[in-house]
This record gives C-alpha cells, sequence and structure tokens, in this order.
C-alpha cells in the first residue's frame, strides 16, 4: 500500500521540482543559496533580546492549563526561558540529543519544496529576526519567537518529531500532485492549530500559533465562539482556514500517536486522486460525519472578528 512516506526521494540533497508543480513564487535574497538558509543567526540587540523576554513571561502567564503537557515539558528541558533570543547552535545540539533535530535559521517564509525538504531531514528553519514593540501582539510572518517558542518545545516529543518528519517527507508527494494547499490545511489544523484532548474534558493546545499568542491560547481551548472537533485527516484537508484572524473551527486528537497512525498510515495517493483543487468545507463548517467535542456559537466571527473589534468569546 501506498502511504504518505512514499517518495522517490532520499532527501540527501535538494531535489529539483518539476515544472508543471504549482507553488508560490517567492523571491530568493542574494545572500543564501538554494537551501535559503543564512550563513548566521542573527546577532541581536539588547532591545531584541528584551522583546524575547516580554514575550515569554507573557505567554507563561497564559499557558499552564491550556498548553499540552508535551509542549510544558519541552519547554522546561530547553530552558528557554534563561535569557534572551536562544542561540540555535545551542538548541540544537540539546535538540539533537532529544530526538535528532535541529534548529537553522532562514530570512523569511520559504518556497514550500525547500521547507519540506528541511523538515525531511529533522531540520526546522526558524526566521533569523523578531517582532517590534509596534508588532509586539501580531505579526503576519513567522518570526522567531513564534517559530522556537511556538515550534520547538513540541519537538522535543519523540511521536510529534517523527511526525513532522514525515509531513515533511509528505510534501513531495503533494506536490507531485499539486495538492499543496490540501496538505497545508493538515498543517494549519494539526502544527499550527491543533489541540490534544488529554483527558476526557481536558482539552489543551499543542499548535504554534494558538502557544505563540495569548488571545488564542484563551480563545481556543476555553471561549464559546470556536467548534472543537476530533481530527479527521480527509475532512481537514478539504477545509479552508483562516490566515489572519482566530480560528472559527479547531481539530482534536487523542494522542500524538493517533496523529501519526490518521496520517503516516493513510493511502495519499488515492486520497489526492479525489480530492478536489480547491476546498469543499468553509472554516466554521460542522458536518455529519464529525466527531464533535464542542459545537461554536460562531458569535466572534458573526460579530465580524478581529478587524470589528469584536470580542473573543
Amino acid at each position: 500500500m501506498a502511504t504518505l512516506a512514499d517518495t522517490p526521494f532520499d532527501f540527501a540533497t535538494l531535489p529539483e521540482m518539476a515544472a508543471d508543480v504549482f507553488t508560490a513564487p517567492l523571491a530568493k535574497p542574494a545572500h543564501v543559496g538554494s537551501d535559503w538558509l543564512e550563513p548566521a543567526q542573527t546577532d541581536y540587540t539588547a532591545e531584541d533580546h528584551a522583546v524575547w523576554d516580554d514575550l515569554f513571561a507573557r505567554q507563561l502567564e497564559v499557558l499552564p492549563g491550556r498548553a499540552c503537557s508535551a509542549f510544558m515539558a519541552g519547554l522546561e528541558r530547553l530552558d528557554l526561558g534563561r535569557g534572551g533570543v536562544p542561540e540555535f547552535a545551542r538548541l540544537s545540539e540539546e535538540l539533537g540529543a532529544l530526538t535528532g533535530w535541529s534548529v537553522v535559521p532562514v530570512p523569511m517564509l520559504i518556497p514550500d519544496h525547500v521547507f519540506f525538504w528541511h523538515l525531511a531531514n529533522r531540520r526546522f528553519p526558524a526566521g533569523n529576526f523578531i517582532r517590534t514593540r509596534e508588532t509586539f501582539d501580531y505579526i503576519e510572518e513567522p518570526d522567531v519567537f513564534h517559530d522556537v517558542f511556538g515550534h520547538v518545545p513540541m519537538l522535543t516529543d519523540p511521536v510529534y518529531a517523527d511526525y513532522m518528519q514525515e509531513y515533511g517527507r509528505a510534501g513531495w508527494k503533494a506536490m507531485r500532485y499539486n495538492r499543496l494547499k490540501a496538505l497545508g490545511a493538515l498543517y494549519w489544523y494539526t502544527v499550527e492549530f491543533g489541540l490534544i484532548e488529554e483527558a476526557p474534558g481536558d482539552v489543551r493546545a499543542y499548535g504554534a500559533g494558538i502557544l505563540s499568542g495569548p488571545a488564542e491560547a484563551r480563545f481556543a481551548v476555553e471561549a464559546q465562539s470556536p467548534n472543537r472537533i476530533m481530527l479527521n485527516v480527509d475532512r481537514v484537508m478539504r477545509t479552508d482556514y483562516v490566515i489572519s484572524d482566530l480560528q472559527p473551527t479547531y481539530f482534536v486528537i487523542e494522542s500524538f500517536a493517533d496523529l501519526y497512525r490518521q496520517t503516516v498510515e493513510r493511502d495519499f495517493d488515492r486520497l489526492y486522486q479525489s480530492l478536489p483543487a480547491g476546498f469543499t468545507y468553509a472554516n466554521s463548517a460542522v458536518i455529519d460525519v464529525d466527531n464533535v467535542l464542542h459545537r461554536g456559537t460562531q458569535e466572534y466571527h458573526l460579530r465580524g472578528g478581529r478587524g470589528s473589534g469584536a470580542q473573543p468569546v
């Protein structure tokens, strides 16, 4: 049976991307090579380090009881609060000893095929910059705080770390079928905005988009507005998502082993052949196959969301 991980590549070198694959064009800065890696991590200023420390302190007031146990354990193991933006070399050494992953600096969002290649080699690309005081509460492009604070502690969990590598390998299959949007929805609803039910009635966040922002950390696990639905991979990959606001729907896993099983053991060749080019379901939809933990009121989005000043209730 064909599985998620089946590809014609060994990933030792960056594979060539076929001409008939549709991806978003990105202009590569002149100082980086085909791997898009920065020559070195940024030499952060005192103010940059202060911004990290303040962001870290704010999240630590919000996350206990809302972040999953694996994230909180990873945060402690890597000691990301020892002061200032973490040094990637030290972080990679510590993370490598735990799960074989490293953290590498990139200048900006990087092309899909390069991102997949780094994940397939257990390298997590992290933005080589940090937000300013003016963008303290919200930044559109992921910075070092989102990438390192939000994502990296989860990579200390062995099963989740393996899932991330398999996701990278899966990207090449999605490109061959031109189904990157579908695979992107899976990343969005798991890696960025995933929830886990650690015990009956105890739903917590493991997605980096939730863990790196105070409003979403509360909204995702406590608010009445959003739907919370048990993860079904086929359904998720047909579901639209919101980039610049709180999510109308979150998907919940039973465990990281369950997440790995649902994805890595799925016959994605057949799934990609059945998927339409666009999404089937709206991001607020509840459909008949859903196992619903909480059917949301959608009040926040019906009142206009972030742009209207609606309260995230």
